[in-house]
């Protein structure tokens, strides 16, 4: 597990700031689904063999629909994303994706960058950044979904659990 003001500052900062998406509320809500979703980094790899990769836990066709319909079109923030990705990972222009999915789970940067942009895309503006069952609900609606198996309550214990929130 990845210490979490460690995390804050060496990845998640960093990368929000660079894609021009920080704010406070952002920085505690990746956190928290850091938190949730991998233990903080424990796992880069979704237990019990699906598809999830990295810190924040991304599938792969949430990260082709986040360039299929979003960053494609939006081409100066898809460059600063695109800046967080060593070239080992960069795919040949014909690719959907610039960007080889494995990038989720090595490069945290990218995977930060990938997660915030999930959350982007949601209509509603981000809870206020220490109503934390908010952040919660926002975590459930927006990132984990109806389908996922987080439950009411886990997002908060995790965050309490990692050092996120006191």
């Amino acid at each position: 597990m990845t210490d979490a003001d460690h995390l804050r500052r060496e990845i998640v900062a960093p990368a929000l700031r660079h894609i021009g998406m920080w704010s406070g509320a952002a920085e505690n809500l990746l956190l928290g689904t850091a938190a949730v979703e991998s233990r903080m980094g424990t796992y880069l790899r979704q237990v019990g063999g699906g598809p999830a990769l990295g810190i924040w836990q991304v599938e792969p066709a949430t990260h082709l629909d986040c360039w299929d319909n979003w960053l494609d079109y939006r081409p100066e923030i898809a460059q600063r994303v695109l800046d967080l990705v060593p070239p080992v990972y960069r795919l040949p222009d014909d690719s959907p994706v610039p960007v080889d999915p494995q990038a989720l789970a090595s490069c945290p940067l990218y995977c930060c960058a990938i997660a915030r942009i999930v959350y982007r895309r949601a209509p509603e503006p981000l809870p206020a950044p220490t109503d934390w069952a908010a952040l919660e609900a926002y975590h459930k609606r927006r990132y984990n979904t109806v389908a996922g198996k987080t439950k009411l309550g886990e997002f908060i214990a995790a965050c309490k659990a990692c050092g996120v929130m006191a």
